[in-house]
């Protein structure tokens, strides 16, 4: 009998990751030339990159066809994604029944930042990236933001750089692999693989790519449309807790001097305030990352929360035809809502020469009004806490996930009951300015969603709040350690959970406006 080969058993501890991810948070102004480097290197991009997005008809696109009977719009491959329709029957929620259209795209694609040491401290890989449903221009996207169509090349254009970091890890250090969920609302059970892998060989620079520190990074999430969805979710995954005291608990909170490094692009803030940082809430958010300053509930209790509301949802949804869908009509070439509100399926010509092929036409969902993702938060011992709301939504695979306190589009809230109406709405719209600890226009990802834009905020709570149904007061530690995980934290929690950790040393002073909401019924 052949011996067994020797094995030997050794202890894995993320302190040392979450060591470098610190120093990297510290490191705001980066190395050599540090932001005006970047906004020297991202105008260079802005100016070099040609692209155009024109809108057309949707009977006007190259490549896809509409369904005789269903009218379901999909690429000629059968590849990239197709739009449908889908019947939706959740009982007992405010709106129990409904139809819409619903992008359907069953493959996995991948995100991943590439990160490095130099000098010392961490850098990531970012990429000036052009989608056509960026408000604005380019916009800062992770090292690799593929479909599995793109990365294998359905469409016959150029190669994914770098794509062999993530494909291969061998001799690499995986930080982050996890396959997270999208937009659950926009997607149908859409999923995407976030990865972070550590390098330690050189990797040669491409001119559209820039390496920045966390510290950079956590700044330029201050400033609007900028840092995209694909990167913030990519962020979020970070080991960014600790089991003992965390790395950042004896730093001092920097001033906000400009979340874009004084750039002129980032307005100043509307009340007048020198964005002054309170270092009790910079230290009661760097408490909330280090699982020994303890929390208010354990989190086996939040996962048995969430799985015994899973338990108990029934989320029942059916193919529909596209082109018969109840109060949805095709006009001006687009599909819309009668009410005029929601979103509609319309239709875009593009040239990117930047892009692996140099032009396409394609469908896009287009939302017609201004979005709110807010998480409301409060010191509990002095230790933050945010309130997650379990939410249900008919494209998850997994029928709830945690989201923020308030996930809505005001706009839309005309055309729904008033119990649709989100609980926690009008304490986040009429929060006072100091207590608004961040409030960013950040856009969602560009390649299905055109000019999607949500206001990202966080509010610090003026009175007590106790949880229980679908809210539970959870710390950072806990989110990031669910994060680990797939189908736990939806995507706009996690932008939200990589706007926190931008606080845990600094102030953004960016206040954008925030939509507002019809009065309340």
């Amino acid at each position: 009998m052949r011996a067994l080969p020797a094995l030997s058993v050794r202890r894995h501890s993320g302190a040392a990751m979450t060591a470098q991810i610190a120093r990297s948070v510290l490191a705001r102004d980066g190395l050599g030339g540090g932001m005006d480097r970047f906004w020297a290197w991202y105008a260079d991009r802005s100016a070099q990159v040609v692209h155009r997005t024109e809108r057309i008809p949707l009977d006007a696109l190259k490549g896809w066809s509409r369904h005789p009977v269903t009218g379901t719009v999909s690429h000629h491959t059968g590849r990239f994604f197709s739009i449908e329709g889908l019947d939706v029957h959740i009982p007992g929620a405010p709106v129990p029944r409904w139809s819409q259209p619903i992008v359907n795209q069953p493959e996995v694609g991948i995100l991943g930042f590439l990160v490095k040491e130099r000098h010392g401290v961490l850098h990531c890989l970012v990429q000036a990236k052009f989608e056509p449903g960026n408000p604005g221009g380019l916009q800062l996207s992770p090292t690799v933001q593929a479909t599995r169509s793109n990365y294998t090349r359905v469409h016959g254009g150029k190669a994914i750089p770098y794509l062999e970091h993530f494909r291969d890890t061998a001799e690499r250090q995986v930080v982050a692999d996890v396959l997270q969920s999208e937009q659950g609302s926009w997607f149908y059970r859409k999923r995407n693989r976030n990865m972070i892998v550590q390098v330690f060989d050189e990797v040669p620079l491409r001119e559209d790519f820039h390496w920045l520190t966390l510290g950079q990074l956590h700044r330029l999430l201050g400033v609007e449309n900028l840092v995209n969805m694909d990167a913030r979710t990519v962020l979020a995954c970070l080991p960014f807790a600790s089991e003992g005291a965390h790395p950042l608990a004896d730093a001092e909170p920097a001033g906000a001097d400009g979340p874009g490094g004084g750039h002129p692009v980032v307005p100043a803030r509307p009340d007048g305030g020198e964005g002054r940082v309170d270092a009790g809430f910079h230290h009661s958010l760097v408490r909330s990352c280090a699982a020994a300053e303890g929390s208010l509930h354990s989190t086996v209790d939040i996962v048995s929360w969430i799985a015994d509301l899973r338990s108990r949802t029934d989320v029942v949804t059916h193919p529909a035809a596209l082109n018969t869908l109840p109060h949805w009509y095709e006009r001006d070439g687009a599909i819309a809502h009668e009410s005029g509100r929601f979103l509609e399926v319309m239709a875009v010509d593009v040239t990117a020469a930047s892009r692996e092929v140099p032009g396409w036409s394609q469908p896009m969902i287009e939302p017609k009004d201004q979005g709110v993702a807010a998480f409301l938060v409060r010191r509990i011992d002095g230790v933050l806490h945010v309130l997650a709301h379990a939410r249900v939504e008919p494209g998850y695979v997994d029928v709830v996930e945690i989201a923020p306190t308030v996930q809505c589009t005001p706009g839309s809230l005309h055309a729904l009951p008033a119990e649709a109406r989100p609980r926690f709405l009008d304490a986040v719209l009429e929060a006072p300015p100091e207590r608004v600890r961040y409030a960013t226009a950040l856009a969602e990802e560009g390649g299905r969603f055109y000019h999607a834009v949500n206001t990202y905020m966080i509010v610090e709570a003026d009175r007590d709040i106790p949880d229980g149904g679908e809210y539970r007061w959870l710390t950072l530690h806990q989110l990031v350690g669910l994060l680990r995980h797939s189908h736990y934290v939806n995507v706009q929690a996690r932008t939200l959970v990589a706007c926190l950790h931008s606080l845990s040393v600094g102030s953004p002073v960016t206040r954008s406006a925030v939509p507002s909401a019809p009065p309340r019924r």
